[in-house]
This record gives structure tokens, C-alpha cells and sequence, in this order.
């Protein structure tokens, strides 16, 4: 990284990775905090739960019309914006009387974060190279996965203190830095903006942009399976995650410091699958990283559903860990190389209205499920879903680096001879 800032090249992406480091740690820390000031509160888990699908909720509110928007703005100002929206309505949940109005509040706060992340999406891909995107995307991977151990740590520390709503102003205080760091950041789009910004946003508008969306799939439909086969990935994992505390308690029959035990193996082989990345990040292809990380992170979440002591447990969690640190890094610079910058906003967008609302439903359904039947048999027959899906991922990643030809999956864009 020192070596790095010598390069002009990797000034502004070194400042942009940590302003989203920042604000990582800072949500790591928020999450962990609204969790036990919940639970305190009510002393109900599913009041806990109800956290959780404020996120998907939001999204769907969101995303059906914010693409729109970010792709007809100033993608920095917009993420400054909602930095600064975020860290208010972060700062007001310690005033919060009610749970209801805590949910107002992180509904609120999950809709801004919805349109933060394919406005950052776009942002980066304009300010960041081809050849230097998978780079830019593997230490962004570090960064997140050691938000992921310290923040969750550092949350912990102030609970046992006593001060929950510390770890709250902490995460506006990290929030509002962030947006400092953006303002340093250059403008890319004045031109486009001045044009942009002299429509006034419509349904038409917004109906219009969606038309658009479903004929770049169509027209470009390898590269959106792939897109989409990757989303119902994260589906079926977040709705396997749902079950995941339930799963240790009653079929593994870990304690409460097993259960975190377990938790930070997970933290470990994220950040161990983070770090190979960001070393090897020049020869590995997207293909592999895409598809291959995708398999080995589904046959790692089989181990963990098929497990009946902790040591099984914690080799599936390291496993599917460490390779979602590749899954992911190769979903993104995929987006990033495959999407076209001027739409990105509203493909990202549309397709992440989609990812939630399938989160929803497959979370119910495997809740329902795991209470009618028992959580092992349904964790397990969910991961075989997940890994037909992996495999069906690798095979049209696959056949989409054929038909576009191998130089898109490399860092260095030479195509390799045959």
C-alpha cells in the first residue's frame, strides 16, 4: 500500500478505499450495538429478526426508482449526501422511545444505505481503470473483512462497558468522516450532469429506464444470467444464514461462546481469503474467481449443514468464508467490466430490487419450513439448492468468457493464445 501512494495512479483510490474502510467499521460496530439495544429493549428475538428484513424492505422501496436518480447525478455529491443523511438518523436511534420508531429509523437508514451502494458502484468504475479495478476490488476485500473482525470487537468492548449508544455515535462519527473523505474526491460527469438534471424525474422517466434495463439484459443476456445466477447465490445464503444461530443452538448444541467462537473462524477465513486476493489478484481470471469461488463457498456451507460437532461446523464456516472472499471480489470487477458505466446505476439497481425481494421469500420459506419440519433437513436440502446454482453460475461464467473472449478476465487485458 505504501508503494502504492508513490503512484499517482493510486492516490485517489487509496483515499476512496479508506473512506469506505471507515465507514465499514463504523457499520460493523452499529449493527452489533442496535442488535443488543433491541434485544435489551424487548427481550424478543423476533424483534431482533424484524431487523433484518427492515434491509430487504428498504430496498424494495428504494431501487425501483432510485437508478434513476443516480445515474442523472453527481454519483459523489449523491454519496456525500447520503453519508451525511445516514450518520443523522444513525445519531437520533439513542432518542428512539419505541421500537417501532427504532424501525422507522433503520428502514430510513437502509433505504439511503441502498442507494449508497450501486452509486459507489458506478463511481468506482468511472474512476478506476480496467487494469486496475480486480486490484482496487481484492484490498477493497481486505479492508471489508477486517471491518468485519474489529468492528464487531470493538461493539462488544463498549456493551461490556456499559455505553451501547456510544457504538451508535461511533458509527455517525465514522459516517460523517467518510463524507469528509469523499469531498476530496474528483467530480467525473459535470457535463453529463448539466444535461441530466434539466429533466425533472417522472414515472415516465422511471418506467422508461426500466424498459431500458430489460433490453440491455436482453441484448446482453450471458452477462446478466451471470449477474443474476451470482444474486440468487447471496439469496440462498442470506436465508441460510437466517437459520444459522438456530442450527448451532439445536443441532450442533454449542453454548453462547461456542456459537461466537464459531462466528470469528468465519471472520478468519474471510480475511485470510482477503489477503491470498490481494497477493495472487494478477493471475487469477474472473472465471475462476466468479464460478470457482462461488462452488467452493456453496460445498463450504454443505460441510457446515451436514456437521454434527463444532470442528465440522468451524472447517464449513472457514471454508465458505474464505471463498466468498473470491466470489465476491470476481462479482464485482464482473459488474464493474461488463455493465456500461452510463447505466450501471439503474441495472444494479433494478437487479438488487429483485435480490431483495427473493430474500424475503426464501427466508419465510425456510423459516416456516425449518418450524414444520427440523432446521437440519431444511438447511441441508437449501444448501443443495445453493449448489446447483453454484454450478450452473461456473458453467455460463464459463461460456460468457468464451463468447467475449478471454481478455476481459484478466487484469492486464492480453488475450491469451489458444
Amino acid at each position: 500500500m505504501k508503494g502504492m501512494w508513490k503512484d499517482k495512479e493510486w492516490r485517489e483510490p487509496i483515499v476512496l478505499l479508506t473512506g469506505i474502510g471507515i465507514a465499514n467499521f463504523g457499520a460493523w460496530v452499529y449493527l452489533i450495538a442496535l442488535n443488543l439495544i433491541v434485544l435489551d429493549m424487548t427481550g424478543s428475538a423476533l424483534a431482533v429478526a424484524g431487523l433484518y428484513i427492515v434491509k430487504p424492505l428498504a430496498t424494495v422501496l428504494t431501487n425501483f426508482w432510485s437508478g434513476s436518480v443516480i445515474d442523472r447525478v453527481n454519483q459523489r455529491n449523491l454519496m456525500i449526501t447520503l453519508d451525511l443523511l445516514r450518520a443523522v438518523l444513525i445519531a437520533c436511534l439513542p432518542f428512539a422511545a419505541s421500537l417501532w420508531l427504532i424501525y422507522a429509523f433503520v428502514l430510513l437508514i437502509n433505504m439511503a444505505g441502498s442507494m449508497f451502494e450501486p452509486a459507489s458502484m458506478t463511481y468506482i468504475t468511472k474512476l478506476i481503470p480496467e487494469k486496475n479495478r480486480q486490484r482496487f476490488n481484492a484490498l477493497r476485500s481486505l479492508i471489508d473483512s477486517g471491518a468485519f473482525l474489529i468492528g464487531p470487537a470493538v461493539a462488544g468492548v463498549l456493551f461490556m462497558m456499559g455505553i451501547p449508544e456510544t457504538a451508535i455515535y461511533l458509527n455517525a462519527a465514522a459516517l460523517v468522516f467518510s463524507a469528509f473523505i469523499l469531498r476530496s474526491m474528483p467530480k467525473l460527469e459535470e457535463a453529463a450532469i448539466a444535461i441530466e438534471t434539466a429533466h425533472r424525474m417522472s414515472w415516465e422517466i422511471i418506467r422508461t429506464d426500466w424498459r431500458l434495463v430489460l433490453n440491455f439484459s436482453k441484448s446482453a443476456r450471458l452477462v446478466m444470467t451471470v449477474f443474476f445466477l451470482f444474486s440468487c447465490m447471496m439469496v440462498m445464503a442470506t436465508a441460510i444464514d437466517s437459520q444459522e444461530a438456530t442450527f448451532s443452538k439445536r443441532v450442533l448444541g454449542l453454548s453462547d461462546g461456542e456459537y461466537g467462537f464459531l462466528v470469528s473462524v468465519a471472520g478468519a477465513g474471510i480475511i485470510f481469503g482477503a489477503i491470498v486476493n490481494t497477493i495472487f489478484t494478477k493471475k487469477l481470471r474472473l472465471v475462476a474467481l466468479i464460478g470457482g469461488g462461488s462452488v467452493m463457498m456453496s460445498l463450504g456451507y454443505l460441510v457446515y449443514a451436514l456437521s454434527d460437532s463444532f470442528a465440522g461446523a468451524a472447517a464449513g464456516f472457514f471454508i465458505l468464508a474464505f471463498s466468498l472472499a473470491f466470489a465476491n471480489m470476481g462479482f464485482h470487477t464482473f459488474t464493474q467490466n461488463h455493465i456500461p458505466v452510463d447505466i450501471m446505476g439503474r441495472t444494479v439497481s433494478a437487479f438488487s430490487l429483485v435480490e431483495a425481494v427473493l430474500v424475503i421469500v426464501a427466508t419465510a420459506i425456510i423459516g416456516v419450513a425449518s418450524e414444520l419440519v427440523t432446521v437440519q433437513p431444511v438447511v441441508i436440502v437449501s444448501v443443495l439448492v445453493m449448489c446447483s446454482i453454484s454450478l450452473v453460475l461456473w458453467a455460463m461464467s464459463f461460456k460468457q468468457s468464451k463468447e467475449t473472449g478471454a481478455s476481459q478476465f484478466t487484469l492486464t487485458g492480453e488475450k491469451p493464445s489458444t
